[in-house]
């Protein structure tokens, strides 16, 4: 399932570590995201199988944070090896360069003068525009390396050190920075690594992956009718038949016609799905939660107890599981990661589920979940969907999630859904939804003054759901979605749009 090789990206914390993991794979080639903690307690793993390292950018100073030792792992394993940002000024002290507070820090688009279109620069043009981000710079280059770029702030902006260790301080991996897939591509040549990471070709691994850790047992499949638990879904039937016993919970937090939609979907795909109405269950336990990971919690908690009392009704010993790697990265399952909120299929459920996990997408992300959904040939409506929340819209009800709210949001996300769809948009964004903030305000409903809810209309634009930008939405659209919101759902007086990138935001408000 995983390749023999592969390109390690180590994550110091900054905000587009993940974004170069991305990149390397758009490149054709597999990568790995692994946090700097890691390594520190354990080690370089797999040194047999990482034919490259990239440092990532990070939040701090080098002068503050003590992490000389992984930068030099990093230099003794004898694969080319490429700092970004904090990575390059990391790689620059480590060497014996000078490094220090830039003469002129530099945040956002930045001209960069190239010295030397040759090495990590090759086929560069004499000036480029690239993001950075930093105060801290390279000052000197380490003895020996040859300076390939500078610019106002980074007297050292690109450097080179025999052929096998580069620095740059840019963000080669935002759309931002020109040039930066070739930057990248270029190191990727001095690995030597074949550009064949096609997910759409491990198809027979993934279901031979499943055939193997399942043996002769039997599996249950958690699914939502999201592309996540319909592909691994998919897969495990063709690896286990009968074995595998796919199960739907409605936990009454679904959006408006969710449950029927997803029964028709996958009894089209050939899977014989068990519809377990929890719905009681889970508002019950949710009375009176208001904080959003105490939700997440009580949420993956019963989720898990529903889960084990239909394994042990059909016997099944194992989980198949929808797990992405945005997921995987984002619950801080990586030793030393930040938890960012618990996705109920990594974080949220029960440590005693007495289930095996089995997880065939683990590493993959999104993009290449639905590059697998089409050779799988799961159909084009569900390949395009919109991503729906493990917990429903209970990350969409700000505080206590009750019948009334999650009615009047359903009513709400409806005419969202409706006109984001007339308009021909939806495949254009990456989600569009509605939600019910804590909020009241006044308003006025002919001439008398009501007083009810504020919803937020949310539109994004993403890839891979590891970084989003709002969605410009014409404002004819916004201003008849308020008009049909205030005048269709009597409860909500006032509508406002959220224009706020991740990071720093998320996606979902809760």
């Amino acid at each position: 399932m995983r390749p023999s090789q592969y390109i390690l990206v180590i994550d110091f914390g900054g905000q587009y570590a993940h974004l170069i993991t991305r990149r390397i794979r758009e490149l054709g080639v597999y990568s790995e995201l692994l946090a700097a903690s890691s390594i520190a307690t354990s080690g370089l793993p797999d040194r047999d199988r990482i034919k490259g390292i990239i440092l990532s950018g990070g939040p701090k100073s080098v002068w503050e944070a003590d992490h000389d030792a992984i930068a030099k792992l990093a230099i003794e394993s004898g694969v080319p090896v490429l700092g970004i940002c904090y990575g390059h000024q990391l790689l620059g002290k480590v060497l014996g360069g000078q490094v220090g507070r830039s003469p002129r820090p530099e945040f956002g688009p930045t001209m960069v003068e190239v010295l030397s279109s040759s090495s990590i620069l090759r086929g560069f043009p004499k000036r480029i525009k690239v993001w950075m981000s930093h105060y801290d710079a390279v000052l000197e280059p380490p003895p020996g390396a040859k300076t390939l770029a500078r610019s106002g702030g980074s007297p050292v902006a690109a450097f080179d050190v025999g052929g096998t260790i580069f620095g740059v301080q840019w963000h080669p991996e935002v759309e931002h920075s020109e040039l930066g897939l070739e930057l990248l591509s270029n190191f990727i040549e001095f690995t030597g690594l074949a550009r064949d990471w096609k997910p759409g070709n491990l198809i027979e691994d993934l279901v031979s992956y499943v055939r193997e850790k399942v043996g002769d047992g039997t599996a249950i499949a958690a699914v939502s009718g999201g592309i996540d638990s319909t592909v691994a879904t998919v897969i495990a039937s063709r690896a286990l038949g009968g074995r595998l016993k796919p199960v739907l919970i409605d936990h009454g937090l679904h959006p408006s016609g969710e449950v029927e939609r997803v029964i028709k979907l996958l009894s089209g795909l050939g899977l014989n799905v068990v519809v377990l109405n929890e719905e009681e269950r889970f508002l019950d336990e949710l009375r009176s939660v208001e904080d959003p990971e105490e939700k997440r919690s009580v949420i993956g908690r019963v989720y898990g107890e529903v889960l084990k009392e239909f394994a042990e009704r059909v016997g099944a010993e194992f989980l198949v599981q929808g797990t992405i790697y945005p997921d995987v990265i984002e619950s801080g399952a990586r030793p030393g990661a930040d938890t960012i909120k618990t996705h109920h299929n990594v974080g949220g459920l029960p440590e005693d589920l007495g289930l095996e996990l089995v997880e065939p997408l683990r590493y993959f992300y999104k993009d290449e979940v639905r590059e697998l959904a089409r050779v799988l040939g799961i159909p084009r409506e569900l390949v395009v969907k919109q991503p729906v929340p493990g917990p429903g819209l209970a990350v969409r009800v700000e505080g206590e999630v009750t019948r009334e709210k999650l009615r009047i949001l359903r009513r709400v996300d409806e005419i969202v859904r409706d006109e984001v769809e007339a308009w021909g948009l939806s495949e254009k964004l990456w989600q569009y939804f509605a939600v019910l903030t804590r909020s009241r305000a006044t308003g006025v409903r002919g001439d008398s003054r009501s007083y009810g809810y504020v919803v937020a209309i949310r539109a994004v634009e993403s890839s891979d759901a590891m970084t989003a930008r709002p969605a410009r939405l014409p404002w004819d659209l916004l201003e008849y979605i308020a008009s049909r919101v205030t005048g269709e759902v009597p409860e909500v007086v006032r509508v406002v749009y959220d224009v706020t990138s991740k990071p720093p935001a998320t996606i979902e408000w809760e």
